[in-house]
C-alpha cells in the first residue's frame, strides 16, 4: 500500500540547486534510511516530504487518513508544561479514547455510550496507557514526571518529543537523527522497539549500526541524483561499491570516446551538415560523462606529528563529585604510546567531566594529573565552533595553522585538508554562517586537526556528521599515529577506531575493558542473564471508577503485552481444540488420520495448560 508519492520535487537557494526532478514513494512496512552528505539538501528533502517545507517545484501526495508524526532536530514543546503534562497535552488518539471513556463513566444511565467507549478502550489497548508511557519515559531516562520542559536540556527535550511520537503510534514516522542525545543503552532499546512495532519509517541518521539493524531500504542523495538500495546498510555498501565501479568504467569509456570525438571536432570544416550537428550534440554529452568525477576522498596520510616522550599522561587516584553525585573515585591509569581508548557509559556518569579534567578545564577534587612535556592535546568538544560574522571557511582554518607536516618533508595545506573533508575550493570561500550544522561540525574538526596534536581527544565527534564524512574521519584516525581518546555512542565508529574501553558505570565506577564495543557487548551478554525489566507501577489516583484504577496494572510493559497476547492465543487454541474434537465426533477419520489428529490435539492441550498457568501468574501479579 502506497502511503506517500513524491513527484518531481526541486529545491534551490539562490543560484545553488540542491536537487531537482526527485521522485520516489514510501509504502507501508518500509523502513527507509536516507543518507547524503551534509549541505547537499538532506534536511530540506526530509522537511519537504514531512510537510514542514514547500518544494520550489513538484508535489508530495499523501494517502487519505494517514496518521503521520515527525521528530525534527529541534522539537517545539511548551516550556510551561511538565514531562507528564506534555504527554497528556498531545493529540494522541488513545487519550481521546480515554477521555471519552471517563465521560461515559460520569453518565452510567447511557448504556449505549458506555458500551461504545468500553469497546474503543479494548480496541486501542488503552487500559495500560499509563504503563506504556511511563515505561517509555523510563527507558529514555525521563523519570521525573513533574520536571518542567523549561528545565530540561536540549537532549532531554528531544527524548521527550521521541516518547510522544512513539506513544501516538503513527502509520508513518519521519525521524531526523533519532539517536542523537541517546546513550548506547537507549539506542539499543529503540532498535528493539522499532523491530517489534509495525511502524513505517523514513529517517535521517548517521548511526550505521542503527541503519543496519532497523532499515530494510537505503535511499541516497548524491550529486542531485537519488539512488535506492533494497536492503540494510551492509547491502547498501556492497551495491554502492558495485555502482561506483560501473560508473568509473563508464567514465573511462567516455574519456576514450571523448578523445576520438575531440579529434573529429577539431578537423571539422565550418559548414556542417545535419548529421554532423547531431554528432556535435552527442560530443557535448560525451564530454559531460567523461569529465564526471567523484568527490569521495581517500585519506592516506603519513602524519609527521611532534615527537612523544616516554611520559604521556598519568592519572593518580583522581576523584570528582558534584554534590552527592560521585563521577570518579580514586581512578588511576598510565597512558602508553599509540593507545586508542573509547569511553562509553550512560548520560550523566561523568564522561565529559573526565575529558575536561585531563585538558585542565575542570579541577579534580583529589588526586594528581601529570601530563608529559611533549604532549600537545587536540580537543574536539560538543560546543562546536564560534562563528565570527563575515568570516570565510578558509580564514577559520588559517587562524589555527597553514599546514600539517607529513613525513619525507611533505605537507598538507589548510586548503588540502579542507578538500579531504569535503569542502571544495568554491566552498572554502563561502561565509561560515551559510554552512549547515553538519558542515560547521566538519569545519570545527578541521580546526582541531590542523594544529597537528599528538594526543587527540574527541567528545561525540560523530554527532551531526554525515556518513561520507564519518568514513573520511575514520580513515584519517586510522592513519593517526598518536594517542586517541573518544567519547561516542556510534558503535560502528567505536568498533573501527578503538581497541580499548573505559566503561563509566556510574557512582565513580570505571571499568577498564580490553577490546572494542562489540567485544564488550558479547562479554556483557555472556556474563549473566539480563535483569528483569523494572516494573513501573501506576500512580495512585483520587476517586473511583477511573480508567487507571480499573486496570490495577503492576506489570512491566512487556508483561502487559504478554498478558494481552496470551488472552488472544487462548481463544485461538480453544477454537482449534473444538475443531479437532468435532472431527472425532463425526467419526470419518481413518487410522493414520486418527493418530495425526490425536497428536495435534495433545499438543494444543499442552499449550493451553502452559498458557493458562502463565495467565494466572500474571493475573495474580496484577491483582496483588
Amino acid at each position: 500500500m502506497n502511503y506517500v508519492s513524491v513527484e518531481n520535487i526541486a529545491k534551490s537557494f539562490g543560484e545553488r540547486i540542491l536537487f531537482k526532478n526527485i521522485s520516489f514513494g514510501i509504502n507501508e512496512g518500509q523502513k527507509i534510511g536516507f543518507v547524503a552528505k551534509n549541505g547537499t539538501g538532506k534536511t530540506s528533502l526530509l522537511n519537504i516530504v514531512a510537510g514542514d517545507e514547500a518544494p520550489d517545484e513538484g508535489q508530495v501526495v499523501y494517502r487519505k487518513n494517514l496518521k503521520v508524526a515527525f521528530l525534527p532536530q529541534e522539537p517545539d514543546l511548551d516550556p510551561n508544561l511538565t514531562i507528564e503534562q506534555t504527554i497528556f497535552a498531545s493529540d494522541n488518539e488513545i487519550l481521546q479514547v480515554i477521555n471519552a471513556y471517563e465521560k461515559a463513566l460520569q453518565h452510567p444511565d447511557d448504556a449505549e455510550a458506555y458500551q461504545k467507549a468500553f469497546e474503543q478502550m479494548d480496541a486501542n489497548n488503552a487500559w495500560d496507557f499509563e504503563t506504556q508511557y511511563k515505561q517509555i519515559l523510563f527507558k529514555l531516562k525521563l523519570e521525573d514526571l513533574n520536571k518542567k520542559v523549561s528545565d530540561l536540556s536540549g537532549g532531554q527535550k528531544k527524548r521527550l518529543a521521541l516518547a510522544n511520537i512513539l506513544l501516538s503510534k503513527p502509520n508513518l514516522l519521519y525521524l531526523d537523527e533519532p539517536t542523537n542525545h541517546l546513550d548506547l543503552e537507549m539506542i539499543e532499546w529503540l532498535e528493539e522497539y522499532f523491530a517489534k512495532e509495525n511502524f513505517t519509517l523514513f529517517m535521517v541518521t548517521h548511526d550505521r549500526y542503527f541503519l543496519e539493524n532497523v532499515c530494510n531500504e537505503i535511499v541516497e542523495l548524491e550529486n542531485g541524483q537519488l539512488y535506492s538500495y533494497k536492503g540494510n546498510y551492509a547491502y547498501y555498501l556492497d551495491n554502492k561499491e558495485a555502482r561506483v565501479a560501473n560508473e568509473q568504467i563508464s567514465t573511462e569509456k567516455a574519456k576514450q570516446l571523448y578523445k576520438k570525438e575531440l579529434d573529429w571536432m577539431r578537423r571539422q570544416p565550418k559548414a556542417r551538415t545535419t548529421k554532423s550537428k547531431s554528432r556535435i550534440d552527442d560530443f557535448y554529452e560525451i564530454k559531460e560523462r567523461a569529465h564526471k568525477r567523484r568527490n569521495d576522498h581517500e585519506v592516506q596520510l603519513e602524519i609527521n606529528m611532534e615527537r612523544m616522550g616516554s611520559k604521556i599522561l598519568e592519572l593518580h587516584k583522581i576523584s570528582k563529585s558534584f554534590d552527592n553525585n560521585v563521577l570518579l573515585d580514586q581512578f588511576e591509569y598510565v597512558f602508553k604510546k599509540g593507545e586508542r581508548i573509547g569511553i562509553i557509559g550512560k548520560n550523566g556518569t561523568g564522561k565529559s567531566t573526565f575529558l575536561n579534567m585531563i585538558t585542565g578545564n575542570v579541577t579534580p577534587d583529589q588526586g594528581k594529573i601529570v601530563i608529559g612535556d611533549t604532549i600537545k592535546f587536540g580537543y574536539y568538544t560538543q560546543r562546536g565552533i564560534n562563528i565570527k560574522e563575515g568570516q570565510k571557511v578558509i580564514e577559520v582554518i588559517r587562524e589555527f595553522g597553514d599546514f600539517i607536516p607529513l613525513k619525507k618533508g611533505r605537507q598538507i595545506s589548510a586548503q588540502q585538508l579542507l578538500e579531504r573533508f569535503l569542502f571544495d575550493r568554491k566552498k572554502q570561500y563561502d561565509f561560515v554562517e551559510k554552512l549547515s550544522g553538519g558542515e560547521r561540525k566538519r569545519l570545527y574538526l578541521c580546526t582541531v586537526l590542523i594544529q597537528n596534536p599528538n594526543f587527540l581527544i574527541l567528545d561525540e565527534p560523530t554527532n551531526d556528521l554525515d556518513i561520507v564524512t564519518l568514513n573520511v574521519l575514520e580513515n584519517f584516525l586510522l592513519d593517526f599515529p598518536g594517542c586517541l581518546m573518544v567519547v561516542s555512542h556510534d558503535r560502528y565508529f567505536m568498533d573501527k577506531i578503538v581497541d580499548h574501553l573505559f566503561v563509566f558505570r556510574g557512582n565513580g565506577v570505571i571499568q577498564d575493558f580490553p577490546g572494542n564495543y562489540t567485544d564488550y557487548r558479547i562479554y556483557e551478554d555472556s556474563k549473566a542473564p539480563k535483569e528483569k525489566e523494572k516494573t513501573i507501577e501506576t500512580s495512585e489516583t483520587k476517586g473511583k471508577n477511573t480508567w487507571k484504577q480499573e486496570t490495577k496494572v503492576a506489570l512491566s510493559y512487556n508483561e502487559q503485552k504478554e498478558f494481552n497476547r496470551i488472552e488472544r492465543d487462548l481463544k485461538k487454541l480453544e477454537l482449534q481444540k473444538k475443531e479437532i474434537e468435532k472431527l472425532f465426533e463425526d467419526g470419518n477419520l481413518d487410522g493414520d488420520k486418527i493418530n495425526d489428529e490425536s497428536q495435534k490435539l495433545q499438543k494444543i492441550i499442552d499449550q493451553i495448560e502452559e498458557s493458562e498457568m502463565r495467565w494466572l501468574e500474571l493475573s495474580e501479579k496484577m491483582e496483588g
